[in-house]
């Protein structure tokens, strides 16, 4: 199964709502995967063994090291723009 991470600053707001949004895209894409929500202060330990890091373009510099596709979401309640992204990065 793939792993996605949602991630905010904090990990409970706006990651929040790119979780629901994501799980939707998934479901709409035929996708099994699980998606978590985080902050900045964990991301490197809960997207140790993710695929994919969705995330704001202001907060991409806060993730630092990882092996997963960072992918910047500019809206994040675009479900067109997050299924787009999604379908290239696991596609």
């Amino acid at each position: 199964m793939k792993r996605i991470v949602t991630l905010c600053g904090v990990g409970v707001g706006t990651s929040g709502i790119l979780k629901v949004n994501a799980e939707r895209v998934l479901a709409r894409l035929g996708i099994d995967a699980s998606v978590t929500a985080t902050d900045v202060e964990h991301v490197q330990a809960d997207a140790a063994d993710a695929q994919v890091i969705l995330t704001s373009p202001e907060l991409v510099q806060h993730i630092g090291r990882t092996f997963a596709d960072v992918v910047e979401i500019n809206s994040y309640v675009d479900l067109d723009e997050i299924e787009r992204k999604l379908d290239d990065a696991l596609g």
